[in-house]
């Protein structure tokens, strides 16, 4: 153990760059040459090998010039609880294999749900990452919806498929893939989710929103869920929590609130109000390993009625009897998708009493201060274009300098250049940052969560950029 922690630290306090630049063909034959059925003589041959199949040329997020996707450099706190967590390797469904690492699994299910304001009967579990909580989500949103059409005389003995047909589900243009994902999944297909347009933030439109259910409804189609987004993965935005949590319920939608990348405004001192009316939805999907600064993986899924987790209970003889239950043994499978799972609470747990939340949320906050400033330079270059004001610590934009005529280059060199820009920074090793498209059109995108970032190494990212695109340029020309 010594030896390894000593060869990450010095790695991790070492790294030239964000990335080595190598690329998978160049890669791939030290891994496949490894020879998996003789083992090394010591731990520290096989680091000595490690170094150069992983080590090496990992991407180290914590780096001040990785600003690629919403991948978080972590906090000492919650290193030492992975390191406890899997000595232990406390498995977290039943009560008899987990004791103490359950009480602190639903303490801080109860801690987050207050910080939400979902109210006295909220409960959750934590979950292996922000998909699986909206998968959760939705699955307990769809049995809820077919539990009461059970119950209409008009579905009376229609079984399960014939019953998922009509059920529909809201979300904004702007929303994660994971919640057309999870439609396929659970027998409703893709084409169930309906999309609904974005204003020029990138918020969902309450108007379409409530165009979109009405035109449904017409239509005979049941509205199963509505999901707003607390933070989309490439703007930031939040959507109109509020306004989304009356139009749910005016047609008796499940309300699910996709808070990955916004939860950890929960510990903000200064930026808390932008989850003003959260505590009005059914569920809400946090990421700790987002936001909290934790390692991969720690989410959870929360849900203000506490009964509502009962729509995935399975009572399994050999590991959680119904019988369990009525004697109030607490076993966290009752409420989860999962059966074996980790105890990555713990990671929270040592963070919140080591740092505290306002440590956590500091360090938020000091990434929404630098996107914001980072946002300011961007926007006042004329040779950079950004598609939507910087919200949270996100920033989507593109090069698209001028041409010999004075006018900026047009819209198919534009998307050339910058796809160019995203691989000849990634293969140099020396920034990695992000892509994305906008109205079918490539972008590039700072995603910022390193408080250990400045505002000097955002302007050195930007001059590499104008850089590989200056390069670009003048070699298409020739």
């Amino acid at each position: 153990m010594r030896l390894a922690i000593d060869a990450v630290a010095a790695k991790v306090e070492t790294a030239a760059g964000p990335f080595s630049g190598i690329a998978p063909a160049d890669l791939a034959p030290a891994v496949a040459g490894v020879d998996l059925d003789t083992p090394l003589p010591d731990t520290a041959a096989a680091l000595a090998e490690l170094e150069s199949v992983y080590l090496r040329d990992a991407v180290y997020f914590h780096h001040p010039k990785y600003a690629a996707h919403l991948n978080c450099p972590v906090v000492i706190p919650a290193l030492v609880g992975e390191a406890i967590l899997s000595a232990v390797n406390s498995s977290m469904d039943t009560w008899d294999q987990s004791a103490g690492a359950t009480l602190i699994e639903q303490r801080l299910i109860r801690w987050t749900a207050d910080r939400l304001g979902l109210g006295p009967q909220a409960d959750g579990v934590f979950t292996s990452g922000g998909s699986a909580s909206n998968q959760q989500a939705l699955l307990i949103a769809r049995n809820r919806a077919v539990a009461a059409l059970r119950t209409d005389p008009g579905h009376k003995g229609r079984r399960l498929p014939e019953l998922l047909g009509g059920l529909r589900i809201f979300a904004s243009e702007a929303s994660h893939f994971s919640i057309r994902k999870s439609a396929s999944m659970l027998g409703l297909g893709y084409d169930a989710v309906i999309p609904v347009p974005c204003d020029a933030n990138r918020r969902m439109d309450m108007q379409a929103l409530e165009a979109a259910m009405s035109a449904s409804a017409a239509r005979g189609e049941r509205a199963m869920a509505v999901v707003a987004t607390a933070g989309t993965t490439d703007f930031g935005s939040i959507d109109p929590l509020l306004q989304t949590a009356r139009l749910a319920e005016e047609h008796g939608a499940w309300l699910h609130v996709d808070a990955a990348y916004g939860g950890g405004l929960i510990t903000s001192r200064r930026h808390r109000h932008l989850l003003d009316g959260i505590g009005a939805a059914d569920s809400v999907t946090v990421d700790y390993h987002k936001t909290f600064f934790q390692p991969v993986s720690s989410s959870a899924l929360l849900v203000r009625e506490a009964a509502m987790l009962g729509h995935v209970t399975y009572y399994a003889d050999y590991l959680n009897p119904e019988s369990a239950a009525r004697d109030a043994i607490p076993n966290q499978v009752d409420k989860s998708i999962q059966t074996t799972r980790r105890f990555d609470a713990l990671k929270l747990w040592l963070t919140l009493r080591i740092m505290g939340a306002d440590g956590v949320g500091a360090l938020l906050d000091a990434a929404i201060d630098l996107a914001a400033a980072t946002g300011e330079l961007v926007e006042a270059d004329p040779d950079f274009d950004t598609a939507a004001p910087v919200q949270l610590s996100t920033l989507v934009f593109r090069y698209r300098p001028a041409g010999p005529d004075g006018r900026k280059v047009d819209e198919e060199t534009s998307d050339a250049l910058n796809l160019h820009i995203r691989r000849a920074l990634s293969a140099s090793g020396k920034a990695l940052v992000a892509g994305t498209t906008v109205a079918g059109r490539h972008f590039l995108k700072f995603t910022l969560l390193n408080a250990d970032t400045t505002l000097e190494d955002m302007r050195q990212i930007l001059a590499l950029i104008r850089r590989a695109g200056a390069d670009y340029l003048a070699g298409a020309a020739a």
